[in-house]
């Protein structure tokens, strides 16, 4: 028996009936998209970028762990990881200060979930990364420079 060929099949009548919903105006594309917080991404200074977040002034937290390298050798790839050990932590944001966009990415956690998040980043050069956290509906905030000898980000 080919499992593949049946395997394809039901995809693509997955898809096609995805596709009839969608023409039919059942599914629309924001249904399926995650929510953009445009502003706080086009933030230049922190912050507008903080309030743009909700978080007017966040308070600093030692529970907010940054994992981070001192110095990076290549900007265009640089590992940054945040632990949160605040209770009922709901979202975790990453900023870069120096970069041209500040916030680099934002994790919405379910509740239960381990507040433990990691990603690679660009950095255009020697910054400050900063985690932001929500937790139990209040903000707190870490950071920790970055020492970027070769820049990532072109232009």
């Amino acid at each position: 028996m080919n499992h593949q060929r049946r395997n394809t099949l039901k995809a693509g009548g997955g898809l096609g009936v995805l596709g009839l919903l969608a023409a039919a105006g059942i599914i629309k594309p924001e249904m399926v998209n995650a929510a953009w917080n445009q502003t706080a991404f086009e933030a230049k200074n922190m912050d507008v970028a903080f309030t743009a977040l909700g978080a007017e002034k966040p308070a600093e937290s030692a529970d907010v762990v940054i994992t981070a390298p001192d110095i990076a050798e290549n900007g265009a790839v640089v590992t940054v990881g945040v632990v949160s050990n605040l209770p009922k932590t709901e979202q975790i944001v990453i900023m870069i200060e120096k970069n041209p966009n500040m916030v680099a990415a934002t994790f919405t956690l379910p509740e239960g979930t381990v507040a433990d998040v990691q990603t690679r980043m660009k950095m255009c050069q020697t910054s400050e990364v900063y985690a932001m956290v929500k937790a139990d509906g209040k903000f707190y905030v870490a950071k920790k420079e970055v020492t970027v000898t070769r820049g990532g980000c072109s232009g």
